[in-house]
C-alpha cells in the first residue's frame, strides 16, 4: 500500500508543537513504521479483519515510545476503542469494578494480560484473577471451599473471558514482539465446582494456602486455582492448557531501533 498524502490540516497542527512534543509524536510515527504479520482465526467473533489491523496499529504506536508491554488498563481502552472503530458498541466498566471489564455488543467481558517474564507458550497463568478478602480464611481445610464458592460467584459478573498475552525476545540488541488474543472458556473455569481441593498445612503463610485442582478423565491437569494468602489474599489460576483455550488473533513486529 502507497504512502497516503499528508492532509495540510495534520500538518498546519504539527507546525503549532513544540519541539518536545514534536520528538514525542516521532516516537510514535516510528513505532508505526515497524513491520508486522497479523493473523486471525478466520471464524472469530470476537477479531474481524479490520480489528486484526486495527489493534495492531495501536500495538506499534504503543511500542514507539515504550519498551514495556501493553499494560492492562491500556488493553482495555485499546479494545474500546478498535470495537468502535469497526461498528460495535463497547463501553468500559468504570474504573475498579469488581465484575466486568467492558461490555461489547452487550455482552460483558473480563479483560487480562499476560506478560511475565517466565510466560510459557503452552499454559497461561493469571498472577491475580480476583482479591480473596472476604470470608473465612486460617489454616482449615473446609475453608478452601468458600474460597472456591467466591470465586464461582466471580465468574456470574461475565460471560466471557480475554487474555492478551505477550512474549518480548532480545536478539543481537533487537527486540521482537509476539502478542496473542486467547479466549479461556468460562465453561472451563466452571469445572472448578467439582476440583480437587488441597490445603498447604506446611505453608508459613497465613492464612494458610491451597489449591482447587482441575484435571481431564486421563488425570491430566487442565488449570489450578491458588488461593495465594499472606497479606494480598488473591486468586491465581495456574498452568491452564491453552489447547483447550481459543486463539483469536496474534501479531508479530519488531519495532524500528
Amino acid at each position: 500500500m502507497p504512502p497516503a498524502e499528508v492532509p495540510k490540516e495534520l500538518l498546519e497542527l504539527l507546525a503549532k508543537l513544540s519541539k518536545v512534543k514534536l520528538a514525542h509524536i516521532a516516537s510514535v510515527v516510528t513505532g508505526l513504521l515497524g513491520e508486522i504479520t497479523e493473523k486471525r482465526k478466520k471464524d472469530s467473533d470476537v477479531v474481524s479483519e479490520v480489528f486484526l489491523e486495527e489493534f495492531g496499529v495501536q500495538l506499534l504506536a504503543y511500542h514507539g515510545t515504550s519498551a514495556r508491554p501493553l499494560t492492562k488498563e491500556l488493553f482495555e481502552r485499546a479494545v474500546e476503542k478498535v470495537m468502535k472503530l469497526v461498528g460495535r458498541k463497547a463501553e468500559r466498566a468504570p474504573s475498579g469494578n469488581p465484575g466486568h471489564d467492558i461490555t461489547i455488543d452487550g455482552v460483558k467481558y473480563s479483560l487480562k494480560t499476560e506478560a511475565d517474564a517466565a510466560i510459557k507458550s503452552d499454559t497461561i497463568w493469571i498472577s491475580k484473577f480476583m482479591e480473596l478478602g472476604k470470608g473465612q480464611w486460617s489454616d482449615q481445610p473446609k475453608q478452601l471451599k468458600g474460597l472456591r464458592k467466591q470465586f464461582l460467584d466471580h465468574l456470574k459478573n461475565y460471560e466471557r473471558i480475554l487474555s492478551l498475552r505477550a512474549f518480548k525476545k532480545v536478539v543481537k540488541s533487537k527486540t521482537y514482539w509476539h502478542y496473542e488474543l486467547v479466549e479461556i472458556p468460562k465453561a472451563l473455569l466452571l469445572e472448578a465446582a467439582g476440583g480437587k481441593l488441597k490445603m498447604m498445612q506446611q505453608s508459613s503463610q497465613d492464612p494458610k494456602p491451597g489449591y482447587c485442582t482441575v484435571e481431564d478423565s486421563k488425570g491430566q491437569v487442565k488449570f489450578q486455582l491458588y488461593f495465594d494468602g499472606g497479606g494480598e489474599r488473591k486468586l491465581q489460576i495456574k498452568d491452564i492448557r491453552k489447547n483447550l483455550c481459543v486463539v483469536h488473533a496474534e501479531w508479530d513486529f519488531a519495532p524500528p531501533q
